[in-house]
């Protein structure tokens, strides 16, 4: 179909990830449907009529190749490349990713405050412009990392996500506040605790689309 020269768009009716190395760079664009009910038809046609502007985010990580699996974004610092001899280790499309006929831009992080004492909570709070010329959702997505954690702990965690609908050229502020569960981490002796030491902040359009990225220190009594 791709060698007649007519755009093709690929649907994919399916319930996980699906690799597609072999075919993707001769489609031009590709909508996965996931099972989408008896009015399926009806929105999978108005979002590649373009009548709607889509906002949806994958809950799950798709590799390049069934040997990258098991593949997730949140995976812990292993002190080594995370390539392979013949394939990237990056995924084909990660954790939180998807596209809109709109783009959107990141600005004006701010840390409240950026040196927490123990127990107290933290404010993000950071500006999302809409720098395209259509009205669209976009799925802001705030990551966390414990660097200086006595255990390994994952290089980003997902804490926050919200939609928000913005018109061409609006913006919104958006906040999240972080309790102290969302920085705590179990012990050596299983006990669920906060400990002092840098976090670092990550917000983007998705795990990998990271437009923003700042640090607090958590401090003792």
């Amino acid at each position: 179909m791709a060698a007649t020269g007519v755009p093709v768009v690929v649907v994919l009716y399916a319930g996980s990830a699906v690799t597609m190395e072999d075919w993707l760079d001769k489609a031009e664009a590709v909508l996965d449907a996931w099972y989408p009910g008896e009015k399926g038809g009806i929105a999978l046609a108005e979002v590649i009529f373009g009548d709607y502007n889509p906002a949806g985010r994958l809950p799950v990580t798709f590799p390049r190749s069934v040997g990258q699996c098991p593949l997730y974004y949140n995976f812990k610092p292993s002190g080594r490349g995370y390539g392979y001899v013949d394939l990237t280790g990056s995924p084909r499309f990660p954790f939180g990713y998807g596209l809109s006929y709109t783009t959107f831009k990141y600005s004006d992080l701010r840390i409240e405050p950026e040196k927490p004492v123990m127990g107290q909570s933290v404010k993000i709070s950071f500006k999302v412009k809409n720098t395209g010329d259509r009205k669209g959702d976009e799925v802001v997505q705030l990551y966390l990392h414990d660097v200086t954690a006595s255990l390994s702990q994952p290089l980003k965690s997902l804490k926050r996500f919200k939609r928000i609908t913005l018109d061409p050229g609006g913006e919104e502020e958006v906040s999240f506040i972080l309790q102290p569960a969302d920085l705590a981490l179990y012990t050596r002796d299983c006990r669920l605790k906060v400990e002092p030491g840098d976090f670092k902040v990550m917000v983007g359009g998705s795990s990998a689309h990271i437009q923003l990225q700042g640090k607090f220190t958590v401090t003792g009594y």
